[in-house]
């Protein structure tokens, strides 16, 4: 692991962006992105495509390590490359910090929660992210509802995880993404907050983790997990919300920085020229980053 990496992420001055759409959010993406499902005729093709989309950001001379100090990469971007350099060099070379999407998506509510699916070839998975310079991983559940078993449900599962992350020489950044829209969304923030507390305080060693959030609907609620000595960083999901509105619920919280996604893409068009392409993405990145870093100026 770099130590180089570790410092970046812990004090850089930015945030990280998540590139890492999979799955069944690809033509969601897609079709934000000005490519209508018609476009394709297979997975393969429509990777491809999305895959295009990533290589465009990457190599867009808005998109760097001065704002930008991470960002997440879906499986298969992180084995393709930009312009014959594989991704996470790619990255690296641009000051910009890999971290490797390795969840497999959601099980069915229970509980008023959403666990992760096994993960089959989790440990082969892992091994291969670190050997092409990966530094961390990210590993989403969701919670929709106040319900205490399932929440500690949920963070059982996250630490269980980040333990094996922990152990190939990785830094997960663990997500219990609690549903912006829920009913009891407050209340859900202040158990996931206690519930991460808990586990945290019982970790073995010196390890540190990372978490990615949703803004809490209390501004500051949780400061104690920025400031706990276990955690690396905290970053912020933007949850569905507009970019204005979630840079400047962002910029309410001390310590948390950015890891959107919908927000920072929801600009960029197929179509564009890379000249406006890069204008759009440009806007988007100073937005974010003030939203992450200059907090009193969003604030004003």
């Amino acid at each position: 692991m770099s130590l180089d990496m570790t410092a970046k992420i812990a004090t850089g001055h930015g945030f990280i962006a998540a590139l890492d759409q999979s799955g069944g959010s690809t033509p969601k993406a897609l079709q934000g992105y000005g490519i209508d499902a018609g476009a394709w005729s297979s997975d393969e093709e429509m990777f491809a495509l999305i895959h295009d989309m990533r290589a465009r950001i990457i190599r867009s001379p808005a998109f760097g390590g001065d704002k930008v100090i991470g960002a997440i990469l879906f499986e298969r971007t992180m084995d393709g490359d930009v312009d014959g350099v594989p991704v996470p060099t790619a990255l690296v070379q641009k000051g910009i910090v890999p971290f490797l999407k390795i969840d497999k998506g959601l099980e069915a509510e229970a509980n008023g929660v959403q666990l992760m699916k096994p993960m089959p070839g989790l440990s082969d998975l892992l091994a291969r992210a670190a050997t092409l310079g990966v530094f961390g991983t990210k590993e989403r559940s969701v919670v929709n509802l106040a319900n205490p078993v399932g929440i500690d449900a949920v963070v059982d599962q996250q630490f269980e995880v980040a333990r094996h992350v922990l152990a190939a020489g990785l830094v997960p950044i663990i997500e219990p993404e609690v549903n912006i829209k829920s009913p009891e969304r407050a209340d859900a923030d202040v158990l996931l907050r206690d519930a991460i507390l808990r586990a945290l305080d019982a970790m073995p060693g010196t390890d540190r983790v990372m978490l990615k959030l949703s803004i809490p609907a209390q501004p500051g609620l949780f400061d104690p997990l920025v400031d706990h000595p276990r955690v690396l960083r905290v970053v912020a999901l933007s949850g569905g919300f507009a970019r204005t509105e979630a840079c400047a619920e962002l910029a309410k919280n001390r310590g948390m920085i950015a890891s959107f996604s919908r927000a920072l893409l929801n600009d960029l068009r197929h179509g564009m020229t890379d000249a406006e392409f890069d204008a759009a993405l440009g806007q988007a990145i100073d937005e974010i980053y003030t939203a992450s870093v200059e907090k009193d100026a969003v604030a004003a």
